[in-house]
């Protein structure tokens, strides 16, 4: 958890770039040119989500469409179109939103999508709002567009002094983060999973990306996620951003407040336009998803979310959770084998039984997650490192996550690859399990204490052989010498980074498990 709260300094050199896109046509109404570029990969009004759905609307009705979503840049651009031809809502539940690249080109997506009269509901979790207060004013200040902040008070509209406090005088309900990701269009098309909105999880920092899993589902299922998006929309943990914000809530915003966002947006220089010309190919490319067979519809499909608060607090830092129970029962039905992808592995004293019991019953378990090379949160490798040993004694291979893993070049750095002399460092963030080659795992929790206790989180179970199949070919290849090192009780590959960085991770020892 230190990690990510650290990162807030990291995001927060965004927020000045976003400060003066959304305000400074304030003072000067920005003159927009609608170059060619701009024109063509904004909204065909030929198109309609509608129509693009209506050779699957009668099974929507009673099944679900699966399809995963695996590289960054495809993920996106499926958040982008979709956003453009959204015809009634947009429901947006994250993490973390950045102010970054991507995170502009998204708030321009639905500030357009809001300009067309979508409805737009964003809810973000507050430890890691990165934004400044007048963004985020100005950008709720559309007519169309709401924010909720979930579980405020210890990051936005706070000085240093109050977050302190509030960490020191209820540092449970402050560590209680609402981790679900959740896209929602129209209410009946859904993407879930890993990623957050920022660079790094869209194959687009120059420094550090995330090698992660989405999943979009169509139909059915899409009714659950809505129910739950409604139920943190409407909890009491969920607080308008303007009843946080007060000092600047009469303020009246100028017409062309958008104006220099929009500029920003239509820049060639600012977005890769092979990713643009994603976009505008998307209905021929979603069609092509369909007839290919790759689209998977199923009968029953398993959306399993957390409830605001996770839990009622009487277990003090424990309590579990929904999504925890569901992932305990899994590990304790399996037959043959548990494949796993968690970018943090902590494990308890529960979770290493629970481990030691389904090798003992004959399941075959490998687990991948991030080596000290390649994690972003040292904090939590150093937990992971004290009780490796004791991991790998209950029968478990672990293998870690290279930084250099030959499998980025065919999924993680997409168009980046063409304008870098260099390639980015390759982490870990997919939370993905499989059970028995058949059952499929794919959303936000990772294996450590705050994903069982403390954070909300949602994960889609997923039965069906095919989608396992091909999720785990991706994996089988991750597993590979070239992707990942394998760690035996003889060798780890912890000697791959500095010496500094290991006496970082040692020091960080001294922080409680429970938190992490």
């Amino acid at each position: 958890m230190a990690a990510k709260i650290s990162s807030i300094l990291k995001l927060k050199k965004y927020g000045l770039v976003a400060l003066i896109l959304f305000t400074a046509c304030a003072k000067k109404k920005a003159s927009i040119q609608e170059t060619d570029f701009c024109s063509q990969i904004h909204r065909n009004n030929d198109v309609t989500l509608s129509n693009e759905l209506e050779d699957v609307s009668e099974l929507m009705k009673t099944k679900t469409g699966v399809y995963v979503l695996e590289d960054g840049s495809g993920s996106m651009v499926a958040r982008a179109w979709l956003s453009e031809y959204a015809e009634k809502t947009i429901d947006i539940q994250y993490f973390i939103f950045s102010t970054d690249n991507v995170g502009l080109i998204a708030c321009d997506y639905l500030i357009r999508a809001a300009d067309r009269g979508v409805k737009v509901r964003i809810i973000v979790d507050d430890i890691m709002v990165d934004a400044d207060i007048e963004d985020l004013l100005t950008f709720s200040s559309h007519e169309n567009i709401t924010v909720k902040i979930y579980n405020p008070g210890v990051n936005l509209g706070k000085n240093l002094l109050k977050k302190i406090t509030k960490f020191a005088t209820d540092f449970r309900d402050s560590n209680q983060r609402m981790h679900n990701k959740t896209f929602i269009v129209d209410g009946k098309i859904v993407i879930t999973g890993g990623r957050n909105i920022a660079d790094e999880y869209f194959d687009y920092d120059h420094e550090y990306n995330f090698r992660d899993r989405d999943i979009l589902l169509l139909g059915k299922a899409s009714k659950e996620v809505h129910k739950s998006f409604d139920e943190f929309w409407n909890s009491q943990l969920s607080k308008d951003v303007t009843s946080i914000i007060k000092e600047n809530s009469k303020k009246v915003y100028p017409e062309n407040r958008f104006d220099n966002l929009h500029e920003y947006a239509c820049n060639p220089e600012n977005f890769w336009p092979q990713v643009r010309e994603r976009i505008e190919k998307l209905p021929a490319t979603f069609n092509a998803i369909k007839n290919s067979g790759d689209l998977v519809w199923l009968d029953d499909v398993e959306f399993i979310s957390d409830i605001p608060g996770k839990n009622d607090g009487k277990s003090g830092l424990g309590g579990g959770g929904i999504s925890t129970s569901a992932l305990i029962n899994l590990v304790k039905n399996a037959e043959s084998s548990i494949e796993i992808q968690t970018p943090y592995l902590i494990t308890t004293e529960l979770s290493q039984n629970l481990f030691r019991d389904a090798v003992e019953r004959g399941v075959k378990i490998r687990i991948l997650t991030n080596s000290l090379a390649s994690t972003d949160n040292v904090e939590a490798f150093s937990s992971y490192q004290t009780d490796r040993e004791k991991l790998l004694n209950t029968g478990v291979k672990i293998y870690e996550f290279r930084p250099d893993a030959a499998e980025r070049i065919k999924i993680v750095t997409g168009e980046l690859q063409q304008t870098l002399d260099h390639k980015p460092i390759f982490g870990l963030h997919a939370k993905t399990m499989i059970i028995d080659n058949k059952t499929t795992v794919i959303g936000t929790f990772n294996l450590d204490p705050r994903s069982a206790n403390l954070n909300t989180e949602c994960i889609v179970i997923v039965h069906s052989d095919k989608i396992s199949n091909s999720v785990l070919k991706g994996m089988e290849e991750e597993f590979k010498p070239e992707n990942s090192w394998e760690t035996t009780l003889d060798f780890n590959p912890d000697s791959e980074v500095s010496k500094y960085k290991r006496i970082k991770t040692w020091t960080r020892k001294i922080i409680p498990k429970d938190i992490l």
